[in-house]
């Protein structure tokens, strides 16, 4: 046998072996290295989703137990779809789990391992590391102390995760060690240690919230919801008037870490909340819910100039039941589709989610629109899930709350949806989600002419937990999703 003939064996060998290995991942099992996607169209490619990671929290339930991550069941061929398979509880109590993200995406794709999850507690501070190399009993990795980043950065209440290029992670922070804005972002790197302070430079800067970026037009964008003291305590409209929540959209040059220039939404732009770029790496689009006033916005760069426009306005609802004023929509959270074809965002308040086709960013077309919950009565009760926790067989049960985050799969086929907001915010509006848990349901999508329809076989009711009711918040997939993807 010559040794062209032993090379091109070996690697005819390597290839099927890894052919097979892939294969395998594929089928069901962990995909380590192989759930990082080179491009959007091939994570649209992907096998549909059979678990997703949702983050439940005790916090204004009046139950002193910790919190932790639920791994829900989403193979419809399962004997436990809808359900809770494991619930890995955090080392405290009062942390309020609320956003978390992956130590690795799309940006450090052929470099960086989707492994750990980055889940910080909103109310403590605290960042927890969890392992999910069994994706379907996850475990605790490491615990970063809130004296820790504190002492490192002087910054508190941690919300948006994103892995960046360099295998590092950054983290939105409202505010500072005493609650005050503007906040900042706070860098871990690989090994969860941290780093310090992203930005060189504040000016410019009020509040802090979420935030995306796009490092191929050097460019990130950050919104505002307020500080920390504002919120933790609840909603106050004479805060409002007094200015103390955000109404700016702030674009920072990437490579210098500050403010190149900032938008100010005026009264059309109270509370902008969740930034979505395309996933498409060259574009410039993207957009943002002003979650007060009920407005979607479109930015987009024109020669060297960002722009921004209103493209989406919801109207109050005027003589609602029980209310001295008009009621917004609220909107809190909204996804696009991996195409970039589909947005869609949930109304908290009135209890709808809309879908709207997005192929013309500034003529938005609105295809599709779901009632669950709300407080306009619009929403028709659903079966409640059966013992195997398949709906459709039990009583109808009363949606409480209005449908909140939202998570939508790589094909863009199935929207996930829960309900709790902020346990302050909920204990506000909603108080029944505190008394009764949170629902996690899932909607059918038309990716080919748009619509939407209730799945009735998926139901998870989080008012059965072991421990008693729970909110549950932000979820994710273990393949990655249309939220916490970012493309280099």
């Amino acid at each position: 046998m010559t040794k062209r003939t032993l090379s091109a064996l070996l690697l005819l060998a390597s290839v099927i072996l890894l052919g097979g290995w892939r294969n395998a991942v594929t089928s069901g099992g962990h995909q380590h290295g192989e759930r990082i996607f080179p491009t959007p169209a091939d994570a649209r490619k992907s096998p549909p989703e059979k678990l997703a990671y949702v983050v439940a929290t005790y916090a204004g339930t009046g139950i002193k137990k910790p919190d932790y991550l639920a791994t829900i069941d989403l193979d419809p061929a399962s004997k436990t779809y809808s359900q809770v398979i494991h619930r890995l509880e955090m080392p405290n109590v009062g942390d309020e789990l609320h956003h978390f993200g992956w130590n690795a995406c799309a940006s450090c794709e052929g470099r960086c391992e989707r492994r750990y999850l980055v889940i910080p507690g909103v109310l403590s501070s605290r960042i927890h590391i969890v392992d999910t190399m069994n994706p379907r009993a996850p475990k605790m990795h490491k615990v970063i102390e809130p004296a820790e980043i504190i002492g490192k950065t002087k910054l508190t209440t941690p919300h948006t995760v994103h892995c960046l290029a360099d295998g590092n992670i950054m983290i939105s922070m409202l505010g500072d060690d005493k609650g005050n804005g503007p906040g900042g972002f706070l860098l871990l790197n690989d090994k969860f240690e941290v780093v310090g302070p992203w930005e060189k430079d504040k000016t410019g800067m009020k509040y802090n919230y979420d935030f995306w970026y796009q490092t191929r037009h050097n460019v990130m964008v950050s919104s505002e919801w307020a500080a920390p003291n504002t919120v933790v305590p609840g909603f106050k409209l004479d805060d409002v008037k007094a200015g103390k929540y955000g109404q700016r959209l702030h674009f920072w040059d990437w490579k210098e870490r500050k403010i190149a220039k900032t938008f100010d939404l005026g009264g059309d732009g109270l509370i902008p909340l969740e930034v979505r770029f395309h996933h498409n790496p060259e574009s410039t689009h993207g957009f943002v819910g002003a979650a007060l006033s009920s407005v979607m916005w479109h930015w987009h760069k024109k020669g060297n100039e960002w722009k921004i426009e209103k493209i989406i306005e919801v109207p109050a609802e005027k003589n609602v039941k029980g209310w001295d004023i008009p009621v917004p929509g609220l909107i809190t959270d909204l996804v696009l589709s991996m195409d970039d074809k589909y947005l869609y965002f949930s109304n908290w308040l009135h209890g709808d989610i809309r879908q709207y086709d997005v192929s013309d960013p500034s003529k938005p077309k609105l295809v599709g629109q779901v009632w669950l919950g709300g407080v306009l009565g619009k929403s028709p009760n659903r079966p409640s899930p059966s013992g195997r926790g398949v709906g459709g067989e039990g009583p109808a049960k009363k949606l409480e709350g209005g449908p909140q985050m939202l998570q939508i799969s790589l094909d863009g086929k199935r929207l996930y949806v829960t309900n709790s907001l902020f346990s302050a915010w909920d204990n506000q509006f909603y108080p029944q989600i505190g008394k009764q848990g949170s629902y996690m349901l899932q909607i059918d999508c038309d990716t080919e002419k748009g619509g939407m329809r209730l799945n009735e076989r998926f139901m998870v009711d989080f008012g059965k937990e072991p421990n008693g009711p729970v909110r549950a918040h932000e979820m994710r997939f273990p393949n990655g999703d249309s939220t916490s993807d970012i493309w280099h």
